[in-house]
Order: C-alpha cells, then structure tokens, then sequence
C-alpha cells in the first residue's frame, strides 16, 4: 500500500524540520520553503523552492506532488517586524495562507494551518478555549488571523492549530536567547506582565502527528471534527518566570529582574495573557501535551 503524501510549507523553519523528522518514516514526505533546504536537517524528503506569497508558485508545486494533506507552516513570525512592514506580513501570512488554501482546494489535500495564541487580546484570566472570541493587537496577529478566515473560507476538511511562545534546536526563540545573554550579562530584564504556554516545537510534531494518523491513516474521521484547535505545552507562565527557570536548570546565577511592557516599549502590543485550553485536541486525538517545564528540562538538557 502507498504512503500518504504530505506536503510541509516552511519545512526549513524550526516547527517545520521537526515535523519532518516526525513524520519520515511513516509518510512520503515533501518539503517547500522560500529558503534553501539544509539538507542534513531534513532526510527523506523531496524539497521544492517556492514562494506561498506567489499563487502560481504554490499551484505548481502542489499540481505536481498532488499531496493527501498538506500542512501549512510556513509564516512571518517577526511580530515586531510585522508593524514596520505591513505589506510584507499580510502578503506572507495573509495571502500565502490564501494561496495554500485554494491550492489545496484545487487538489482535493486536506489542510493543517499554524497560527498564533496572539490572534486573543489577552483580557481573559484563565486560558483561552477555541469558542473564545479572537482580537488581535497586533498586524502580526491580525494578518494570521486573516490567514484564518481564508482557510475557512475555502475549505471544509482543514484544521487550524493555535500554538505559541514556540522554541526548538531549528530556530531562534525566547530559550536560546536568554541562555546565551545569561552567560555574558550578570543581570537581564524580562517582561513579567505576559503571560503563556511556551511550547517545545518537538512536543507539538508529535502531537501534530498524533493529529495527522487519526486524519489520513484511519477511517471514521467525521466532517464535524474539523475546524479550529488549541495546542500548546500545558501550564503556563510569565517572561519574567520562564527567563528564571531557564537560568536556573542551567545553573547560571544571571540576575532576571521583573519589568512590565510599558517600560520595555516594543513596537508590536502583546496580549497579557495568551495561555490555552488544549483539552479539544487532546479529545480528538487521545494525545496530551506534557507540562512547559518537563519540555524545557528536555531541551536543555
């Protein structure tokens, strides 16, 4: 019997090389990213350069490979970036997930799209579940929920997964960057006034394929099973606390001083709580995330 084909947009970005470890051995996998693949990252794929932003592009490669399931990572994650330059975040996260969903349309693949905890306003005080109502406050945030209500309009069989505070070995995140300023500064300052799940992009490939057997490989999947889910490391924490544990496992006696937002005076607003519920997808696909700080003690060794 011939393996499933699946098609990772952004499969050279840090979720989407650990999906592809993931999913190799049991998948006829194919890659496509605007980037140049590192091929010792990723094995066992057939890679494709392509631009989301460019419909044709992504309807060629698509029109070639004619994947069962397609899943849809490839993002611009700068969320200060984003406020500088509008144009280019809309026409990435916007279009681009527009132009994947058609294509997917066209071909009959089904559809995982990534997006953010950040499309909340975080005025909640406990995690967000997905019938919450969404108001992003950022063009980040709001170019990916656009890039939502694109897939929704195009599709039926499609799942969107919310994540956030992502970190992995593929990537640069939060851990690796106060792990490295530690060991040179005596004292950092962390924003204590935001508040997550952060999620190890290995624990979230695994669940991701979790998702994508019940999907692809088994029948009794019903249409009513599609549609927008929540999943991310369970617990959750502040800035300010995740930067604390980070030193702590690795011994580093770096001082981690609390500030709020305001004094820190990004150029992006951050929700002040964007924690999430992920007990739909643990339902549906009998798989549960493990806590941040199990994942973190992972991660670092």
């Amino acid at each position: 019997m011939a393996k499933s084909r699946i098609l990772i947009t952004g499969s050279s970005g840090m979720l989407g090389v650990d999906l592809s470890k993931e999913l190799r051995k049991t998948y006829d996998l194919f890659g496509a990213d605007i980037l140049k693949a590192n091929r010792s990252n990723i094995r066992d794929q057939k890679y494709f350069n392509c631009d989301i932003a460019d419909r044709k592009q992504i309807a060629a490669v698509m029109g070639k490979i004619r994947p069962d399931m397609v899943v849809h990572t490839a993002a611009w994650t700068d969320v200060d970036g984003c406020e500088f330059d509008r144009n280019r975040a809309y026409r990435i996260n916007t279009i681009g997930a527009k132009n994947v969903a058609l294509a997917c349309k066209s071909s009959g693949a089904k559809l995982i799209y990534i997006s953010t905890d950040y499309v909340f306003d975080g005025k909640k005080k406990k995690p967000y579940t997905e019938s919450d109502e969404t108001n992003p406050l950022s063009v980040y945030a709001d170019s990916k929920l656009k890039g939502e209500a694109a897939v929704r309009k195009a599709l039926r069989e499609y799942f969107i997964l919310r994540t956030g505070w992502l970190y992995g070995k593929y990537g640069k995140n939060f851990v690796d960057t106060i792990a490295a300023k530690a060991k040179i500064d005596g004292t950092l300052k962390v924003v204590d006034d935001q508040v997550g799940s952060p999620t190890y992009t290995v624990d979230l490939a695994k669940a991701m394929r979790a998702l994508i057997n019940s999907t692809v490989q088994y029948s009794g999947f019903r249409a009513e099973d599609y549609g927008i889910y929540h999943v991310s490391n369970a617990g959750s924490v502040s800035w300010y606390q995740y930067a604390k544990a980070i030193v702590k496992i690795l011994g580093i006696r770096t001082k981690i001083l609390p500030i709020s937002s305001k004094e820190l005076d990004r150029p992006a607003r951050r929700p002040a709580m964007s924690a999430m519920d992920s007990s739909k997808f643990e339902n549906i696909t009998g798989y549960r995330m493990r806590g941040w700080k199990n994942a973190l003690l992972e991660y670092l060794g």
